[in-house]
């Protein structure tokens, strides 16, 4: 017999054995055909029985198609790292207040899956679930949330929290901007590595736009001498390669410190020196500024200062703090404080360097 009908064959005789009054009857019939003859009646009539049963087994048995999986593009970060980003991305882990803010400012806030304890902007981002600190944070938290990339800044956060991350299987993408234009184009860039180029491209075109208000303004306007004070004791500003220092030319002032470090220390010798025009504070209360401006006047070295004698200073929120869309709005009100003339008459309020009203 040809072996593709011998299953066919003994399924017959199966059937043949369960029903043996029908095997009975058909007996004297089956005895007029000769053996083939037999044999192929028998082989069809087993095919037409099974081949039914077996077609539908084959195609419950037939796996189904495997679900496609997320693709991976390999992204290059502002540190010069090579980042795997999955395609697309769905959950994302924020490491600095700046990275929060700046996915807000794009209007992707609901990839935003955690954040850290000092994620305070917009007031949406503190209900984000915490994962610790900048410095800090918790591996474990940012674990259990699943994040496809976790943002992190060159600035604040570590290079040991990227390595932990990496031997986690967590990709971390870095931007490090040190300049308001490079501010732009870092969130340019974060929007694409997130999948909306177009947000990014909408973002930047209006970031552009205000940049380029603001020199047109104060094309014609001599610019300040300004000490941006980070702290008062011991005296702490910022270096010439700092994003702040870069809002600070935008704003119409030119910073008096010339340290190639970030967050240099000066003497009070070296301040009164150089002998700042106007003193600026980033603050989120100006009372509490010009509280601390009269105790100023009555330290030794301050007193020596004539921004401090006349009060020259002036004071922008904290904005200005982060690379983030929002500085630029702080930059603008630090340009109307120090050039009045070139707003007067324009949309907003502008006043002299002094004590500032804030909203």
């Amino acid at each position: 017999m040809p072996h593709g009908t011998r299953g066919a064959f003994f399924i017959f005789v199966g059937f043949a054995k369960k029903h043996k009054n029908i095997c009975r009857e058909s007996c004297s019939a089956l005895k007029i055909f000769t053996s083939s003859l037999f044999l192929r009646a028998v082989v069809a009539a087993a095919l037409l029985c099974v081949a039914p049963g077996m077609a539908h087994s084959r195609a419950e048995q037939t796996p189904s198609a495997p679900p496609a999986k997320d693709s991976f593009r390999t992204v290059q970060d502002e540190t010069g790292r090579s980042v795997r980003i999955p395609v697309p991305v769905r959950r994302v882990v924020s490491l600095a207040p700046s990275m929060t803010e700046s996915i807000y400012a794009l209007g992707m806030d609901d990839l935003l899956v955690g954040d850290t304890d000092y994620c305070d902007y917009p007031a949406d981002a503190v209900k984000k679930h915490k994962v610790g600190g900048a410095i800090n944070p918790s591996l474990e938290e940012i674990a259990s949330l699943k994040p496809d990339v976790v943002l992190v800044t060159k600035g604040l956060n570590r290079l040991e929290t990227v390595q932990a991350l990496d031997r986690l299987g967590i990709a971390a993408y870095a931007t490090d901007p040190h300049t308001v234009d490079e501010i732009r184009s870092s969130v340019h860039r974060l929007a694409d590595v997130l999948g909306n180029p177009a947000a990014g491209e909408a973002l930047d075109s209006e970031l552009l736009q205000k940049e380029t208000s603001l020199h047109e303004r104060l094309q014609n306007s001599t610019p300040k001498r300004a000490l941006f004070i980070v702290w008062t004791d011991p005296l702490i500003s910022v270096g010439k390669r700092t994003f702040i220092a870069d809002a600070l030319m935008l704003a119409g002032a030119v910073s008096i410190v010339e340290s190639s470090q970030d967050w240099p220390q000066m003497s009070l010798e070296e301040m009164v020196r150089l002998q700042p025009e106007v003193l600026v504070f980033a603050s989120g209360h100006s009372e509490a500024v010009t509280r601390d401006m009269e105790a100023l006047a009555k330290r030794p070295g301050w007193n020596d200062l004539d921004a401090v004698k006349y009060r020259r200073f002036a004071v922008i929120s904290d904005a200005v703090n982060r690379p983030a869309p929002r500085l630029l709005s702080a930059v603008e009100d630090l340009a109307r404080q120090l050039h009045p003339d070139a707003f007067a008459g324009r949309t907003g309020t502008g006043k002299a360097a002094g004590p500032a009203e804030k909203n």
